[in-house]
């Protein structure tokens, strides 16, 4: 661990999985579809590709992102929604540990695509993000893509003001040696606009 909470831990007490897949079942039993982020993803991948879910959570991402093929390893702080993720789905790979220091779960360094959704960034603890982004730009090969979806205002986050800014997040993943390839202001693919309060990002690492 870094020694800092991270600000999930300080919004939920570490104790919020079950009511994080509850509502995820909820909104999928009301038609909504809650699959975007595996099929933003998938469209991105060749088949049977490697995917690390950073910030994994209850694993539904990476879960939707198996049953299309994927090999998927999750790693979360959390373990309350590892809990939900290791119950619904056993066969994966689930990890508890600190994203500023993947390096030391002994991760593999070949994964296709490494993936930190559901404002995981902004919700990291307090001046770990260029770390956590050095740890995850490691774990890529050649031509990985690490993308990546976070909040910018207030109305997308479950905090009162935005954490990091586009240019902070963007100087850090230059800094691991990642390139910005694409950036959109929702899963769907919409166009991001300056000033958008939410962003999608795929940056990826030199093929050689």
């Amino acid at each position: 661990m870094t020694g800092q909470r991270d600000r999930w831990a300080e919004l939920t007490g570490g104790q919020a999985g079950e009511a994080y897949a509850q509502r995820f079942t909820r909104l999928a039993e009301s038609g909504q579809d809650i699959h975007g982020e595996a099929a933003f993803c998938t469209a991105l991948l060749k088949p049977a590709a490697r995917v690390l879910d950073a910030g994994c959570g209850t694993g539904r991402i990476a879960i939707r992102l198996a049953e299309l093929g994927h090999h998927c390893t999750g790693v979360d702080v959390d373990s309350s929604m590892l809990a939900v993720a290791r119950r619904e789905a056993p066969t994966l790979e689930w990890l508890l540990g600190d994203l500023a220091r993947l390096d030391s779960l002994g991760l593999d360094t070949d994964f296709d695509l490494a993936l930190a959704a559901g404002n995981v960034i902004p919700l990291l603890a307090p001046a770990t993000g260029a770390a956590v982004v050095r740890q995850l730009a490691a774990v890529l090969r050649p031509g990985g893509l690490l993308v990546t979806g976070m909040g910018l205002d207030a109305a997308h986050l479950p905090l009162p003001e935005p954490t990091v800014t586009l240019t902070e997040f963007d100087q850090w993943c230059t800094e691991a040696g990642l390139s910005l390839r694409q950036r959109y202001a929702t899963w769907n693919g919409d166009p991001y606009d300056q000033g958008c309060g939410y962003a999608v990002s795929v940056h990826s690492r030199p093929t050689t």
